[in-house]
């Protein structure tokens, strides 16, 4: 069997980002915070005496069990270049929410950008697509997208 677990996002400051996430995306603690150092973890990283901490959030629309955002720092982080919608390997995290234009009034409320402009586009089969591409307060790439259908 596999099924979906995580997506790990490393932070540079961990709680203002658990907050960011908990506070305008809706994802929710499930009591599972960690402060990871050791042997083990040395030889998982491949880092001498790494320290890790940080939580995992369930993802808005699941239940206990279900996928979470792993938010973790290091004592250590090291910084790249921004990311960029169209960079290879992972570049965003996506969420359905009920208003596109809202959910971003939000996110720049909380410290977070934007990128691109907000659109909208009809598909042929009736469905309409509200989408804008976001960054949380470390620049991490979001898509915050809306579904309807029209007749």
């Amino acid at each position: 069997m596999i099924h979906y677990s995580h997506t790990n996002l490393i932070a540079k400051d961990v709680e203002k980002i658990i907050a960011f996430y908990t506070n305008v995306l809706g994802c929710r603690s499930i009591g599972q915070k960690r402060d990871l150092s050791g042997s083990w973890v040395d030889r998982l990283t491949g880092i001498h005496g790494a320290h890790i901490f940080g939580e995992h959030l369930l993802l808005p629309g699941f239940d206990q069990g279900g996928p979470t955002l792993e938010v973790f720092g290091y004592d250590t982080v090291i910084s790249h270049s921004a990311p960029g919608v169209n960079a290879s390997g992972f570049t965003h995290v996506a969420f359905a929410v009920d208003s596109v234009a809202d959910t971003l009034t939000s996110v720049l409320a909380h410290g977070g950008g934007q990128i691109g402009e907000l659109v909208e586009t009809r598909y042929a089969d009736g469905r309409v697509l509200t989408v804008v591409y976001a960054t949380d307060p470390e620049g991490n790439i979001l898509e915050l997208q809306s579904w309807r259908h029209e007749e």
